[in-house]
């Protein structure tokens, strides 16, 4: 719905301060229930026992082998190839999920020997039944006893553990049969003997009842019914009781918008003075402009290991006759697919955060080039050496130091723990740096100081709420580190960055002469509340299956649909972006020009891809009962793909394209503006075809077979190696290509034109 100013309206006015509390009533509200079921997990995480014995009590494995089985599923990057409980890569198959149906039929063939004296294969049907039952009633029984700290096993549930060292060594040997890692990446016995130690305990905890439950710890996940494992009740009945608290928060912000008519970003009948113009940028702004080079060589970086790692699901055997997994295997590709992701996502921020806060400011700060320089230096260094650090890591290469300088092994969160915590004190220096420049008593338009108050509180989230990513080691249960795992990977990237991505576009808006001051505050006002009461306590969505119980499949289920609520009002406000890349009417009844086409272009695909992406994809795999099968399918990834790439990516480049515009004149933009125009319709139409062609459709059919086989199977090589799958994988690379050759690559050579620009200029 357009956003109506009237024309009397005071611009110095002040908002109604319900606003400022309704925010902070949301935050008590959503944190007090988010710290809750973090404690709870805590609490209730699946015990690792001290030792794990056989009807004899003899030794099998002990909670330190567990513990360092852990160690070694992270030292060499395996979440980065194949996943646990759901969470993680999927290239190789869910280790849990695989140990615990090859413990499953192990076990069903010493019961079937017992019982029949006959191989479980050579037993009619009826018997076959049988032991299946009494396999599954067994592997539910959890004899884990708490005063002693030991599990206990059957005697077939022992033959079946023993089976599993022999198992995992030959994973391990075959990068066909493993998707493309490196030959015989764990051949010690010492470390096989762990990891399948940690395997097995995460199968145990996916089937043995939880105490006082008739489902297992992490709620009967994985599906696989041949070991008992169906979902439980509370799947279906919370995802039917969160589809009436989308419809009713969907009808409220409607009758909202349908009340207030001044609700929404672009103003009319009413037009601030513009406080930038294109090529009127001071030194420090353009000192700027070296980080986009490096945001736009790390996308094109970003969308070649993509594309690596794409082929080897298609063809896991061979890199056009190359055997790429030697040097770059793909759990690497996939590391440094992810890495550069947030690298060059959260530079473009950074730096455009420090470009508008100095245009708040009609002087610019003693030293802000020098600081510039330095930052700049350490983020390169930082990113630089910790790439480096996880190929050395991931080849055990670095020895003790992998954790700390290698590679962390926790998805999204690879970076070694040193360059992390280098990492957090950059993102301090920035807030630091930012704060001094634009803190409000310092901004020369008195009426943008609100606005200017929202964005610093925004930019000092981004590294306070990156904090729980020290909060957790390579030997922390598990279940609690998916819960600090995720009050990252969702607060710090779908909760925080999208309220500081909120104030960003809003302050530019604002200083563009698009939105008046309170126009601006209502849309940063409004965003908050709408994100922070679904975002914060449906973090709990991916904890669904994680180790943690019903209360927090209930509470993140109720209001995680909430999420969605702020990307549908997207559309009210698509005309108003289309009519102001056009051209408004000013007061004069002429059109408006607006020197920023393609940074309006871009942020219209932010717009569609949030409700696509994180909208209607994000929404499909968030129900529970969905999620139970689909979780770790192709269809994880393309909703990752359209949120990821589509919303943060493409709001960096519209960043990154608006420094460029600020930063050129007129003679030199028209130089880079057709690589622009080539870089946005390559990477949106690109970036289309992935999701189209392939990611959709692989995770439609990859969904459907779990319904049919089990969970177990359509993660296996059984069926990712089918020919139906790799032709699939295949049609991936129509959209690939596009998005490489007429995405991102033009893009680099806009920055780079860009910034070569910069240096000709002559000195002011």
């Amino acid at each position: 719905m357009a956003a109506t100013l009237p024309i009397t309206e005071n611009e110095e006015s002040e908002l109604s301060r319900w606003w400022l509390r309704s925010i902070l009533g949301v935050m008590i509200f959503g944190f007090v229930i988010l710290i809750a079921i973090t404690a709870l997990g805590y609490h209730n995480a699946p015990p690792i026992p001290a030792k794990v014995v056989d009807a004899h009590g003899t030794t099998l494995f002990t909670g330190e082998d567990i513990s360092a089985g852990q160690g070694i599923f992270l030292k060499y990057g395996l979440m980065d190839n194949g996943s646990v409980w759901g969470h993680g890569a999927y290239l190789g198959p869910d280790y849990s999920a695989e140990a615990l149906h090859q413990m499953g039929k192990d076990a069903a063939a010493a019961m079937a020997q017992h019982q029949y004296g006959e191989p479980f294969a050579k037993l009619d049907s009826a018997q076959q039944a049988s032991v299946q039952a009494l396999v599954a009633v067994s592997l539910k029984v959890n004899r884990y006893d708490a005063a002693t700290d030991t599990l206990s096993l059957t005697p077939a549930e022992s033959q079946a553990w023993n089976q599993q060292v022999a198992y995992w060594t030959d994973y391990f040997k075959h990068p066909k049969a493993n998707g493309g890692l490196k030959p015989g990446l764990i051949s010690d016995p010492t470390e096989l003997h762990q990891f399948s130690a940690f395997v097995a305990w995460a199968a145990w905890a996916s089937v043995a009842n939880r105490p006082g439950y008739s489902y297992s710890y992490t709620n009967n996940f994985p599906y696989d019914p041949s070991v008992g494992n169906t979902p439980i009740s509370g799947t279906l009945l919370w995802s039917a009781l969160s589809l009436l608290v989308f419809l009713a928060g969907i009808a409220a912000v409607l009758l909202m918008f349908g009340k207030f008519d001044y609700l929404g970003w672009v103003s009319r009948g009413h037009y601030p003075h513009a406080d930038i113009v294109p090529g009127d940028a001071s030194p420090g702004q353009r000192a700027l402009l070296k980080f986009f080079v490096v945001v736009a060589l790390l996308f094109l970086m970003q969308t070649l290991v993509g594309g690596a790692t794409a082929h080897y699901r298609a063809d896991p055997g061979s890199f056009y006759g190359f055997q790429l997994e030697d040097l770059f295997p793909s759990n690497l590709m996939r590391t440094w697919h992810l890495q550069t992701a947030i690298f060059w996502i959260a530079t473009a921020y950074v730096a455009a955060a420090l470009f508008l806060g100095r245009s708040l400011r009609h002087d610019e700060p003693r030293g802000f080039v020098i600081w510039i320089h330095i930052l700049f230096t350490a983020f390169v260094a930082v990113i630089g050496l910790s790439l480096l650090g996880e190929w050395a890591g991931i080849a055990d290469m670095l020895g003790n130091a992998w954790f700390w300088l290698g590679n962390q092994g926790w998805e999204y969160l690879e970076i070694g723990r040193f360059w992390q915590i280098l990492l957090v004190v950059g993102l301090l220096v920035w807030f630091a740096l930012l704060f001094n420049m634009c803190r409000p008593s310092r901004v020369s338009n008195v009426a943008a100081r609100p606005i200017v108050r929202m964005f610093l509180w925004a930019a000092l989230a981004i590294p306070v709420f990156y904090l729980p990513a020290l909060f957790f080691g390579a030997h922390t249960n598990y279940t609690v580190v998916e819960t600090w795992r995720f009050w990252i990977i969702h607060l710090w990237v779908e909760g925080f960055f999208e309220f500081f991505a909120t104030t960003v576009v809003a302050l530019m808006f604002y200083q563009m002469g698009l939105a008046s001051r309170n126009v601006a505050l209502r849309v940063i006002y409004l965003d908050a509340i709408l994100y922070f009461l679904g975002g914060l306590i449906g973090t709990g969505h991916h904890w669904y299956f994680v180790g943690h119980t019903q209360f927090n499949m209930a509470m993140s289920a109720l209001f995680s649909v909430l999420e969605v609520v702020p990307l549908t009002l997207l559309t009210l406000d698509a005309w108003d972006f289309v009519h102001t890349t056009q051209g408004q009417p000013g007061p004069d009844g002429k059109p408006r020009r607006v020197p920023h086409k393609w940074t309006f272009y871009f942020l219209m695909a932010v717009g569609f891809w949030n409700f696509a992406g994180a909208g209607m994809f994000g929404f499909l795999i968030n129900l529970p009962i969905v999620s139970y099968y689909e979780v770790g399918t192709q269809l994880t990834p393309n909703h990752g793909h359209a949120s990821m790439m589509g919303v943060f990516g493409m709001l960096a480049l519209a960043l990154m394209v608006f420094v460029l515009r600020q930063t050129s004149s007129e003679d030199n933009w028209r130089g880079i503006e057709k690589y622009v125009k080539v870089g946005f319709w390559g990477a949106n139409i690109g970036l289309a075809l992935m999701v189209v062609m392939s990611l959709f459709p692989s995770g439609v059919l990859q969904t459907w077979d779990v319904v049919q086989h089990g969970y177990w199977h359509a993660r296996s090589l059984a069926y990712t190696s089918t020919e139906r799958q790799h032709l699939i994988e295949w049609l991936r690379m129509p959209g690939d290509m596009i998005f490489i050759v007429f995405g991102a690559i033009p893009m680099v050579i806009a920055s780079i034109k860009g910034w070569v620009n910069e240096r000709r200029a002559p000195a002011a």
